[in-house]
């Protein structure tokens, strides 16, 4: 079912931010994970919990039923249940406490949705189709998984340098001509192993 309407695009801040999760399985495991790798503070609610939550000391855990009230504190809700019933309480129940809620495959109860992604490093990519076909926007994220390898996260590295190494010496970075340096062939350089190669030509091209 696709979302009606274009989405507004942007990246929560969510260390130390509590988060609850209603469900115990798959699909849950993998939302308490994106959520861990984005440091927030994870509880879960569901009468069976996999033994991978359970175990992972930095999950809360109840097995139980969702609640009214369990979203009290939250920033954000999540479902991941086969119950469309409890998917709408929570939906419901976020929208008067004014939590965003996204459910799992079900976008009528959504305030929300969770783009198709790939992360390498500080580098976030992410592929949405609306819901008009879920299908295409995994088969985006394979493809690009391959591409954006590890030598991306070491090119945001050197940039990232070289821009408070400009910054330090008291002159502004917004001159500088950064779109040619990541056209001068940086990145092959780091894909053959020359980092040091890549940072002086970077470094050059800057000087210019």
């Amino acid at each position: 079912m696709p979302v009606e309407g274009p989405l507004y695009p942007a990246n929560l801040v969510l260390a130390g931010r509590r988060c609850l999760v209603v469900g115990g399985g798959r699909v849950a495991v993998q939302k308490v994970r994106e959520l861990l790798a984005c440091a927030a503070e994870v509880h879960v609610v569901a009468p069976e919990v996999d033994d991978a939550l359970a175990e992972d000391p930095r999950v809360s855990v109840e097995r139980r039923r969702y609640e009214p009230g369990d979203l009290a504190g939250c920033w954000l809700g999540f479902t991941a249940t086969d119950d469309p019933a409890v998917n709408a309480a929570v939906y419901r129940d976020g929208e008067a406490a004014g939590v965003w809620v996204n459910s799992a495959d079900d976008p009528a109860n959504c305030a929300f949705t969770l783009p198709s992604r790939v992360r390498q490093g500080p580098l976030l990519v992410t592929f949405s189709t609306q819901g008009r076909s879920p299908a295409v926007a995994t088969w985006l994220r394979r493809r690009f998984t391959t591409e954006l390898g590890p030598e991306y996260a070491t090119l945001i590295d050197l940039c990232a340098t070289a821009r408070e190494e400009v910054r330090a010496a008291g002159r502004s970075t917004e001159g500088l001509d950064w779109q040619s340096a990541l056209d001068s062939g940086m990145l092959e350089l780091i894909r053959q192993g020359r980092v040091s190669e890549a940072k002086e030509l970077l470094r050059t091209c800057l000087a210019h």
